[in-house]
């Protein structure tokens, strides 16, 4: 056997909320042979598993009876095509750390989803997305590990079904696939997207680089989101909600300051506004609170159990539903000790 099994695991140092909870078994692995034998190890046979990559969006509310194998697939390969780059990132790679090197190779278009926590293989999964821009733009193609078979897959962009944090990979393949790698296609015609929110006073510059762009959304991240090795979040805690645009009209009736983004025939509102406007910021039960500048985000100020964190965060959706009539879901995994969802999207 060439995997090592740590056994009663510690999961804490392995998930940015930093909970406490243990597994039964660890293993971390470094290559598709690697997680074939993790997840045919006969004594885990039976035995729930759970795919880790950062740790960085997802939550347990439970010791997990099972193994948690944890994604270190690394490769990064580049293939220049005359109008694009396609690069083959493994799952295991840290997402920021190829935004940055993608940046320092004139590899263009990543810079908007720069410090976005966890791994390349969490990517598409989430269809990861910010400031107008999402992975779903950028992908070619996305290779997993069918756990039926055993065997890699490969498919295109068009099959991963991408929509606003959700694909396939959370649909029909949930529990049924691991990422192994993603392909990205980077034009190399590079057009700079600046429509959201501190991006837009860019559009004054006259010589703009996607290097500006990064350092910029590295600095409104970092002045609003707490750094989880001091204060233990899982990022943004819920979806921004997508409601009709009637209801849009009629919210703005009496909240006439309230942001909207159109997404087809409905609009997208902020959910970390609608906290905010909630009066819940510093908000806490426990533990767990709502942290001071962004409300999006739930902090574990430093003793937080998982009973805190789940009151909490019922207490956070309940209080905008009853506000403004708009339901909240996760979007980080909150995952019970089975490893299934503690939340589902149609509750």
């Amino acid at each position: 056997m060439s995997v090592v099994v740590t056994p009663d695991p510690q999961l804490a140092q392995w998930h940015t909320f930093g909970l406490p909870a243990i597994a039964d078994a660890l293993i971390e692995v470094h290559s598709l042979a690697e997680l074939i034998e993790a997840y045919q190890l006969p004594q885990f046979a039976e035995k729930p598993k759970l795919i880790l990559g950062g740790g960085s969006n997802v939550v347990f509310t439970e010791d997990f009876a099972g193994l948690v194998i944890v994604n270190r697939i690394m490769q990064r390969q580049v293939t220049e095509q005359s109008d694009s780059w396609s690069l083959h990132l493994g799952a295991g790679e840290n997402w920021d750390e190829v935004v940055r090197w993608c940046i320092e190779q004139s590899y263009f278009g990543l810079e908007n989803l720069a410090l976005i926590p966890g791994t390349v293989g969490a990517s598409p999964i989430q269809n990861i997305g910010a400031y107008g821009v999402e992975m779903s733009d950028f992908c070619d193609y996305v290779e997993y590990l069918d756990l039926d078979t055993m065997e890699p897959v490969r498919i295109e962009a068009a099959e991963c079904q991408f929509g606003y944090r959700d694909s396939v990979f959370k649909q029909r393949l949930a529990g049924k696939a691991v990422i192994i790698a993603v392909g990205l296609r980077l034009p190399k015609v590079w057009q700079p997207v600046l429509e959201y929110g501190p991006l837009q006073q860019l559009k004054q510059q006259a010589e703009l680089t996607a290097h500006t762009i990064y350092q910029q959304v590295v600095a409104v991240r970092q002045s609003k989101l707490p750094d989880p090795q001091v204060l233990g979040n899982a990022g943004s805690f819920f979806k921004n909600p997508l409601i009709s645009n009637s209801q849009y009209q009629e919210l703005l009736q009496q909240y006439p300051e309230l942001p909207g983004y159109s997404d087809g025939d409905q609009v997208k509102v902020p959910a970390g506004w609608l906290i905010d406007r909630c009066g819940l910021k510093g908000f806490a039960i426990g533990g767990a609170a709502v942290h001071q500048q962004q409300a999006l985000v739930l902090v574990n100020t430093g003793a937080a159990t998982a009973t805190d964190l789940r009151s909490l965060a019922n207490h956070v959706i309940a209080t905008v539903k009853a506000k403004f009539d708009i339901g909240l879901h996760p979007e980080v995994r909150v995952v019970n000790g089975q490893g299934q969802l503690e939340w589902r999207d149609d509750q």
